[in-house]
């Protein structure tokens, strides 16, 4: 099927996603389709997760950036190409550039995670780093391009990059042609546009779910408003998605061809990522959890068979501990409370024992004797405990209780 005539408009086609596809033959991973029994028992219908956190750089953005220098002519390679990004677009544009043999040159913010900073220097990029956030980097970016005449290789508003993002979409289309909803994360726009622009080309009747953090939501009030709006200090833990403005190329193709953008709060995004190691065994960033966030959040409302994208799983090992433990106490699974004993010789070590009857797990604990609030004879204890999840924090409450200790929090 091709496109209608208001589709024949847009800036990127079919026909441009296609060629895109062959020129990343042998150099992009056509990435694995997984199905997840545990999302599909939620959901009521066949959940399959399209693996681009196993793409090479961890990440999908090496589809449009090794798109996007292909087609520099010869004089713009010889000056070389320059971008902005904290980490996913980074790696994807220091790889594609070595592949092509172009000098590359990225700026990252000061904070950047290590691990980011070093892959994409060990991709061959000559790394600068500069400013505290991404817009401080991108503006040294640009003021770079002018001054050196190296290309700005944007993360998103450009055709060449939509295009190679698109690729994604063909494949699902092969991997599960039974496929009725996709589910993408949105930050710019790059990725969801490029995966509408091949998929409703072919299959119109198929749906597409765009997903932003709630705390970095800027499509919602741009579809509204019909242009792109910026939202002031975006905030979330998913620095992929973590996009004040829309992209004016991916924005007018997602007003077209997406049929709805959802938000989620930083509580799904953890619990996401915490499902998708747990149940799927597999290492995805918050961005990347984002659809799966989406299934968590309202999983009746998906026609199946269903494909979430996960777009990457480049994530820092400290954020990891963090989220993790988020999404832990999101789900229930810790359980703090504070509560006062007689202070005598294994009264401790009698309050541990009810915890162990009830098989709850102390991870730590802060006992204060000397405090204006407490009595001559009294300690107070605070308790941090790993536990099964809602029923089994309640359970734990009811034995201190039974015991005799008063809870307090």
């Amino acid at each position: 099927m091709s496109y209608s005539t208001a589709d024949s408009l847009l800036p990127v086609t079919l026909d441009d996603v296609r060629g895109a596809q062959k020129m990343l033959s042998g150099v992009a991973r056509v990435t694995a389709l997984e199905g997840s029994r545990h999302l599909s028992q939620m959901v009521g219908a066949p959940v399959h997760l399209k693996c681009e956190n196993l793409q090479r750089t961890g990440s999908f953005k090496l589809r449009g950036a090794y798109v996007r220098i292909a087609g520099l002519l010869p004089e713009e390679r010889a000056a070389g190409v320059v971008a902005a990004s904290a980490g996913n677009h980074a790696q994807g544009v220091a790889l594609a550039s070595a592949l092509l043999g172009v000098r590359s040159t990225v700026f990252m913010p000061k904070g950047a995670p290590l691990p980011k900073v070093s892959a994409t220097r060990d991709y061959g990029a000559e790394v600068r780093l500069h400013g505290q956030v991404v817009d401080e980097t991108l503006a040294a970016a640009q003021e770079y391009a002018a001054e050196t005449g190296a290309v700005f290789i944007h993360p998103f508003d450009h055709p060449d990059i939509i295009a190679g993002q698109g690729t994604v979409g063909l494949e699902i289309l092969e991997q599960c042609p039974e496929a009725r909803t996709i589910v993408v994360g949105i930050g710019g726009g790059g990725l969801a546009a490029g995966i509408a622009v091949s998929v409703k080309a072919l299959r119109p009747d198929l749906r597409i779910i765009g997903v932003q953090a709630a705390g970095a939501a800027a499509y919602p009030p741009s579809l509204a408003a019909g242009r792109p709006v910026s939202v002031e200090n975006p905030a979330t833990m998913a620095d992929g998605i973590k996009v004040g403005r829309p992209g004016d190329v991916p924005f007018g193709i997602v007003g077209e061809l997406v049929d709805e953008v959802r938000t989620v709060s930083e509580d799904e995004l953890s619990a996401a990522l915490l499902l998708c190691l747990e149940r799927a065994k597999l290492v995805v960033e918050p961005a990347g959890a984002s659809p799966v966030a989406a299934l968590l959040s309202r999983p009746g409302s998906f026609e199946g068979p269903v494909v979430a994208v996960l777009s990457g799983g480049n994530v820092d090992p400290v954020l990891m501990q963090r989220v993790l433990r988020h999404g832990m106490a999101a789900q229930g699974r810790y359980l703090a409370v504070r509560l006062r004993l007689t202070d005598r010789p294994g009264a401790l070590a009698t309050l541990l024992g009810v915890l162990s009857v009830v098989d709850a797990n102390v991870l730590d604990v802060s006992h204060v004797r000397t405090d204006p609030r407490l009595g001559l004879t009294e300690a107070e204890v605070e308790l941090h405990l790993e536990t099964k999840g809602p029923a089994h924090c309640a359970e734990v409450g009811q034995a201190l209780r039974e015991a005799g200790y008063t809870v307090m929090g």
